[in-house]
């Protein structure tokens, strides 16, 4: 039965409550059990506190909306693409890269994956000798050489370093953005060759993910074909430094050519290495050269003997191929140059440009027929 009837009340009701009860107080009420939760009435009730944070969720949804379609209609600032900013390091620069990055449709990894990188050296005053070899073997604009990579796996750049001459600099920039085929390279135009060499080295492997790296001169006629098939074999060593390979005898008197201020250090004869002229290194090679401080290891005066002798302390496998130091163009040969007479062709400009006018030179095949009959 009811414990309290509206009619039966108390006085002392009036006095503690001030209101009237409804009709739900007036029902029978549940015997009290203890619990952990507060009951439906509690202000702490975990209804409310569940609708509380459901209401503060959704206006935080409402806001993050809001902002985020309000980023998206905003102009975004022009900025340079960032790909291009993966083809400089310090003052190593390869400029096509930085070119092609410039369009949104090209796109590559941080270190461009061939199988060769030839580095055709050249100073700034050699602007002649690159225009003769772009009008001859060498790619004459990007397309060229973007079709030579992927046609061969051989990308070309002249190598340069920087001089602190603005006029100069001025000049070699127009040439630059007239090509974009250049690396420069963290050295300064001058700077003694052996210590360009390393340089070079470093840059490329900096910016190339090769199996070899070329070093040319811009005096030779070289057939790219050719030196991409040669570098294409299969080989059984991983560290291998391929070219031409020579000795002669240590020229200790200072009054006569190709003196050698550190003859005492060399004997009387010299170590076999190869020419200077062209050579290639393979990826381990380079590696450990790239990896490796500037002060660590041993100079010469002269560049092929510089890099002979670092290939003797890292026992690599000498690769002799006299294909690559012809005097005259053959079927086989891959750059010609009379190493003889003088490092490069004399007078490379007009030679380069005669041997490229001769069928045997420019339009003969890759191989000779009886070696494509043979595969």
């Amino acid at each position: 039965m009811p414990l309290h009837h509206p009619k039966h009340r108390h006085h002392h009701d009036e006095d503690v409550l001030p209101y009237h009860r409804s009709d739900d107080e007036a029902k029978p009420r549940r015997p009290y059990t203890p619990s952990s939760f507060p009951s439906p009435a509690s202000p702490a009730s975990p209804h409310r506190l569940i609708l509380l944070f459901a209401v503060v969720c959704l206006l935080l949804a409402v806001a993050s909306l809001s902002f985020a379609v309000s980023v998206s209609l905003r102009p975004a600032p022009l900025q340079p693409p960032p790909a291009s900013v993966a083809f400089r390091c310090g003052r190593v620069e390869d400029s096509l890269r930085s070119f092609l990055a410039s369009s949104r449709n090209y796109s590559a990894a941080d270190r461009e994956k061939v199988l060769a990188v030839v580095g055709v050296h050249t100073e700034l005053g050699s602007a002649e000798r690159r225009a003769a070899l772009r009008a001859t073997w060498f790619p004459p604009n990007p397309e060229g050489i973007v079709s030579l990579e992927h046609g061969f796996g051989l990308s070309f750049r002249f190598v340069i370093g920087r001089t602190k001459d603005k006029e100069k600099m001025a000049d070699l920039q127009k040439e630059v953005d007239l090509y974009h085929d250049f690396l420069f390279i963290d050295a300064e135009e001058g700077t003694k060759p052996p210590q360009k060499m390393l340089a070079y080295f470093k840059a490329a492997y900096e910016m190339f993910d090769a199996e070899f790296y070329v070093k040319a001169d811009d005096t030779i006629y070289l057939r790219p074909d050719r030196l991409g098939a040669l570098l294409a074999k299969d080989r059984p060593h991983h560290r291998t430094y391929v070219g031409c390979m020579k000795k002669g005898p240590v020229v200790n008197d200072p009054n006569m050519k190709w003196y050698e201020s550190s003859w005492g250090l060399l004997g009387n004869e010299y170590f076999s290495h190869a020419s200077g002229a062209l050579y290639a290194l393979s990826s381990q090679v380079v590696g450990a050269l790239a990896t490796a401080k500037n002060d660590s290891l041993r100079m010469f005066d002269y560049e092929d003997v510089t890099i002979g002798s670092w290939m003797l302390a890292m026992n690599v496998n000498h690769e002799d191929n006299r294909a690559m130091c012809d005097s005259a163009c053959t079927p086989t040969s891959i750059a010609v140059w009379d190493s003889k007479l003088c490092s490069g062709p004399c007078n490379p400009i007009e030679k380069i440009k005669g041997l490229h006018n001769t069928t045997l030179c420019s339009k003969s095949p890759t191989l000779p027929p009886d070696v494509e009959e043979e595969e």
